[in-house]
């Protein structure tokens, strides 16, 4: 059923809802400081986090992988019978005039924003809006304010969503009033604060279209995940694909930037190939074939932030945990469901995300080897080099963004979390393959557009591993074979998308076409 179909059946009675309230307070983003790499206040020198799994580790730095593991291991994913559409069909003609304007305001980190960008366009479509280019709002944890046209390129994307929606860079002069301050001092008519949750096109018809035909714009905040993703027209689903797959892309200088980091791990010795005679051993010819020219990206998300959620114990002694514990009650004001866990339920059911040493651990037990070369993709880890080193002795190639490039080639992205995370993002994108620490948004976002091209990516089996790391028994040859074995389906198979599944991480069968 076509979007013009939907204003054929809206409803057109009901009293607009009353809406508003002001912003949260401004002095909570003084909370979410950034934590430096040294992290001096929570790790001192005298307080450095130990391996907390010594048998496996020993094991792994002795570890041998066979020809055929190896083989395994890299070998592109086969084809799986679904493809990238060639199009996504015939978008329904533009009326003449539109409704009106929409703007949104996006918060969250960069792939939470993507998302909400493709649910904006789809919902312009369904209102026959005039989308305004989303405002990104200030990132609270990194204070970072990177906007939409810094980041996306932005003619690229109304060249290509130009037969879709109509989009605007900036209002007209008789809407300049609708700015973030102007909603930020009181309850206003224009804005649309209740949207619910996975709200259908419908909501939007009977709630956000008579505000834009009384006062010709609505702005809609919050709007993170206000789009349902099932019950759906088609035309509308795809539209959602497009955005995801073909409008969005970075600017020029981030996807240079990306190109030549990924031509270094391919084809160039990084900073950590000095290191190389150090750790590698013999191979011979037919093995270093095998993983020639290839590269791994591995996402860790090991934020503060992350770990103060979780309520887990990550082995940085009393002092980390009360800081952490200090951090969840100020932020979350204990609406932390975990905290009523102990550190032993939360990893025997799998609920805390996997520190650098245990996701070491388990690439060491699939198979990569002290010769694999490997990207980390994370913006500042909690604990600094002290959380990283184990990681580092099992895999001395590791590279960053850092290591691989100049100084003058990250002058343009240096303090910009958003800007960082997408040159990461890229990398990701074209990598052999991919490896997530914990689920999130840029696991979410990765491995459903990893899909969308059918290219490998390895999703941790955490109600696995908790119970793994928690047997202290466990040897390495033994802790090898049940990872071996638990993620065998794990490598990028297509799992079809199932109801209230995202379509940005399942792709198939809303974005794909089957050969």
């Amino acid at each position: 059923m076509g979007c013009h179909r939907f204003h054929q059946s809206r409803k057109r009675g009901g009293a607009m809802a009353s809406i508003f309230v002001l912003l949260l307070p401004i002095f909570f983003a003084s909370i979410f400081t950034p934590l430096s790499h040294s992290s001096p206040a929570i790790l001192s020198e005298s307080n450095l986090p130990k391996p907390r799994h010594s048998r496996l580790f020993k094991g792994a730095l002795q570890r041998e992988s066979s020809f055929e593991q190896l083989s395994e291991l890299w070998m592109p994913l086969p084809d799986q019978g679904w493809n990238t559409c060639k199009d996504f069909g015939m978008a329904s003609r533009l009326p003449e005039t539109s409704e009106g304007y929409i703007q949104v305001f996006l918060d969250g980190g960069l792939n939470q924003q993507r998302m909400g960008i493709c649910d904006a366009v789809a919902v312009a479509k369904i209102l026959n809006a005039t989308l305004v280019i989303p405002y990104l709002e200030v990132n609270p944890v990194w204070q970072d304010s990177s906007t939409f046209v810094e980041i996306f390129d932005v003619d690229h994307f109304i060249s290509i969503l130009n037969d879709d929606i109509r989009v605007v860079t900036e209002l007209p002069d008789e809407y300049s009033w609708s700015t973030r301050e102007y909603y930020a001092t009181a309850i206003r008519a224009t804005r649309i604060k209740n949207a619910p949750v996975h709200a259908s096109a419908h909501w939007y018809l009977d709630n956000v279209l008579p505000v834009l035909q009384s006062y010709g714009i609505a702005a809609i905040s919050p709007f993170s995940h206000r789009l349902d993703f099932d019950n759906m027209p088609m035309e509308i689903q795809r539209l959602r694909c497009k955005v995801n797959f073909q409008a969005l892309v970075f600017v020029p200088h981030i996807r240079a930037l990306g190109d030549s980091l990924v031509s270094r791990l391919r084809y160039s010795p990084g900073r950590s190939e000095m290191v190389r005679d150090n750790y590698l051993r013999e191979v011979s010819d037919a093995r270093d074939d095998l993983a020639a020219g290839k590269f791994v990206v591995l996402h860790l998300r090991f934020d503060k932030d992350m770990a103060a959620h979780s309520a887990c114990d990550f082995g940085g002694g009393k002092a980390e945990k009360l800081a952490l514990a200090k951090y969840r009650q100020v932020i979350w004001q204990g609406r932390v469901l975990n905290s009523q866990f102990t550190d032993e339920e939360l990893r025997s059911q799998g609920r805390c995300p996997l520190t650098p040493e245990e996701i070491g651990l388990v690439l060491a037990a699939l198979g990569f080897d002290n010769s694999t070369r490997l990207y980390l993709a994370s913006h500042k880890v909690y604990g600094g080099e002290a959380r990283i080193s184990t990681l580092r002795s099992l895999f001395p190639l590791m590279e960053d963004k850092k290591s691989l490039a100049s100084s003058e080639e990250r002058a343009k992205i240096k303090g910009k979390a958003s800007l960082l995370a997408a040159v990461d993002y890229y990398v990701g994108l074209h990598s052999d393959i991919f490896v997530s620490a914990s689920p999130g948004n840029m696991h979410n976002a990765m491995a459903g557009h990893r899909t969308y091209i059918n290219m490998k990516t390895i999703r941790p089996n955490m109600a696995l591993l908790g119970p793994l790391f928690l047997n202290k028994n466990l040897t390495w040859p033994e802790f090898q074979r049940a990872v071996i074995e638990g993620h065998k389906n794990r490598q990028g198979y297509i799992r079809l998308r199932k109801g209230q599944q995202s379509i940005y991480t399942y792709p198939a069968p809303d974005c794909m076409c089957q050969a």
